[in-house]
C-alpha cells in the first residue's frame, strides 16, 4: 500500500508525545509549529481531565525545541486553591521528561476547552510559561499565534530576583 499523499509526498512523521515514555526528537533546527497537531494532542489531553466542580476540562500541548509534543490537563479539587491549570500540568511534564537537549525549551504551546476551541492561559500560567519558554514563546489564540512577552508585558523574571534580592550588608 503506498502511504503517499496527495502529489506523491509522504507526509512528515509527527513528533512524538511525551506523556511518560521519552521519544526525543533531535532536529538542527527547531521545527515550526505544527497548530493542528498542538490543538489535537491539547484536546486529547483535555478529554483526560479531572474537572467535577468547574464542569471546565482543559487540555494543554507544547512543542519543545527539540521537536517533543508534552501535554498536560487541569486537575480540579475540592479545596479550589490547589486545583492545577492545564499548563501547570504541562510544565511538569516538561521538566519531569527530561529535555532531550539540556537547552530545550518550549517554543509554542495551544490551550483548549474540551471542545477543541484556543483559551488564553491565566495570569499565572503565562508566568509559569514564560521561564519554560521565555518571552518569544508562541502562543496559540483564536486569532493566530501571538508571543507570550505581548500576552505577559512587562513580567516578572528571574533577572527581577537577581536585582531585588536582599543581600546582607557588607
Amino acid at each position: 500500500m503506498n502511504s503517499a499523499g496527495p502529489g506523491g509526498t509522504t507526509p512528515p512523521k509527527p513528533p512524538p508525545i511525551l506523556g511518560g515514555s521519552l521519544s526525543p526528537q533531535t532536529p538542527s533546527a527547531p521545527p515550526p509549529a505544527d497548530w493542528p497537531a498542538l490543538r489535537a494532542a491539547a484536546t486529547a489531553a483535555a478529554s483526560r481531565a479531572y474537572a467535577p466542580y468547574s464542569g471546565l476540562r482543559v487540555g494543554a500541548a507544547g512543542q519543545t525545541s527539540d521537536g517533543r509534543i508534552i501535554v498536560g490537563c487541569n486537575v480540579e479539587n475540592a479545596s479550589f486553591g490547589l486545583t492545577l491549570c492545564a499548563e501547570c500540568g504541562l510544565v511538569s511534564a516538561l521538566h519531569a521528561a527530561g529535555p532531550a537537549d539540556e537547552a530545550a525549551s518550549l517554543d509554542a504551546v495551544a490551550v483548549v476547552a474540551g471542545d477543541g476551541e484556543p483559551l488564553l492561559p491565566c495570569g499565572r500560567c503565562r508566568q509559569l510559561l514564560l521561564e519554560a519558554g521565555g518571552g518569544g514563546l508562541l502562543v496559540d489564540t483564536a486569532d493566530g499565534p501571538v508571543q507570550l512577552k505581548v500576552l505577559l508585558p512587562a513580567a516578572f523574571t528571574t533577572s527581577d530576583l537577581a536585582e531585588r534580592r536582599e543581600r546582607e550588608p557588607s
